[in-house]
């Protein structure tokens, strides 16, 4: 099994201009075999430059450039391979008929993360037991403290250094990390994601949603007034606007760790109450679209609700049902639980006694069968159905 472990680096300020240096010199890479992809395809008879012809030319830039020539030759590849995923996926959605997204230059304030394909060539991870004395060896850049808080498990496959807002993290994939199954405990739930409750079980165990989004909106939006007068009235960006920018920042990853936390701390919940897991399979990508905007036979738009749906869309992506379910996902790996999603259709409008279905039977929160009478909240309701339609999978397979 592989997991990937996130620890905080502690650079001296010497090292953290060497850190910047080397993801500016990257960024510089990026864009540079993106353009060499551009021009070829534009002006060659639409030639395709694939990642083996630029990675045969890196030999020939380190000579030629020295601030190329101080990093890692594989951290290049990797960066080329990088780009040449981009164009794997842009040319993926241009067959498949999805919106094609060609890829765009990098900024250096957008190009955050540098990955060293192997331990040892480039970067090594310099672990010892003692907390204190681990280090991170780059080349370039020298032995790095690393605050390690846990212990890291298995064998360092790739090493990568991430950038976020003022902060540096080292981020290990290691594989052959051996499970830690829990005990059983001969409980099977359902759990129904919501905005209102975060989850209901079908034990009807509810758990409130944070809304961390929601909280800080009005110093969010304070602090992004802010940034807005201090760039228009410079016009330029002066100390006032970095200074701006970085509380912006902050309080977006603010609300990032806030939301990762909630969803590792409700994971753990549900793998250590339960053997067997069900839940949705939502598609939160299509839940969170715009709806399309409806034409008149007059050539006017009509009204389609699109004000009352963004509402809806900004809280289910404050609620963060996507990083919840791949969280719980691997968790459940871990620990050797069963993980079942079902299908979402109709969960919280189906009786759980009677099996009628209709819309009828849910007033927003609360459910009253038209047929049996049956009357619960909603979200329980869904959960019920939901730890039914996998008990009936459960029973299927076996």
């Amino acid at each position: 099994m592989r997991r990937s472990y996130k620890f905080l680096l502690r650079p001296t300020n010497r090292q953290a201009g060497a850190l910047h240096a080397m993801l500016a010199d990257h960024c510089a890479l990026y864009n540079a075999a993106l353009q060499e992809r551009r021009d070829a395809y534009a002006h060659a008879s639409k030639t395709r430059i694939r990642y083996g012809d630029q990675s045969a030319q890196l030999s020939g830039i380190r000579a030629f450039d020295p601030d190329q020539a101080r990093w890692s030759f594989s951290s290049q590849q990797a960066t080329l391979r990088r780009l040449n995923r981009a164009f794997e996926a842009f040319f993926r959605r241009v067959t498949g008929g999805d919106k094609p997204g060609y890829p765009r230059f990098r900024s250096r304030s957008r190009f955050d993360t540098v990955e060293f394909p192997k331990d040892g060539d480039g970067c090594k991870w310099d672990s010892v037991p003692h907390e204190a004395q681990t280090r991170v060896r780059l080349q370039g850049i020298g032995h790095v403290r690393v605050h390690r808080h846990r212990p890291v498990k298995g064998r360092v496959k790739t090493i990568s250094i991430k950038r976020e807002g003022r902060r540096w993290y080292v981020i290990l994939s290691c594989a052959d990390v051996p499970a830690e199954s829990l005990p059983a405990t001969g409980r099977q739930v359902g759990i129904d994601l919501g905005v209102t409750h975060f989850l209901v079980t079908s034990a009807d165990e509810y758990v409130t949603n944070p809304r961390p989004a929601k909280n800080a909106a009005d110093q969010l939006a304070a602090a992004q007034r802010a940034l807005d007068a201090f760039g228009k009235k410079a016009g330029k960006r002066t100390k006032k606007h970095r200074r701006a920018a970085r509380k912006v920042a902050r309080l977006h990853a603010r609300i990032r760790r806030q939301r990762l936390d909630h969803a590792h701390k409700t994971a753990n919940f549900l793998v250590r109450s339960a053997d067997v897991i069900a839940h949705e399979k939502l598609p939160v990508a299509n839940m969170v679209r715009r709806p399309r905007p409806r034409q008149g036979d007059d050539g006017t738009f009509e009204p389609n609700r699109a004000s009352a749906k963004a509402g809806l869309n900004k809280s289910i992506l404050d609620a963060g049902w996507g990083v919840f379910l791949g969280v719980l996902a691997h968790k459940a790996e871990c620990a050797g639980r069963e993980l079942i999603p079902v299908d979402p259709r109709n969960t919280s409008r189906e009786c759980p006694q009677c099996g009628h279905t209709a819309k009828q039977n849910r007033d927003r929160e609360a459910f009253e069968c038209t047929r049996c009478g049956h009357a619960d909240h909603a979200d329980h309701v869904g959960a019920l159905n939901i730890a039914a339609r996998a008990g009936l999978a459960l029973r299927a397979v076996a």
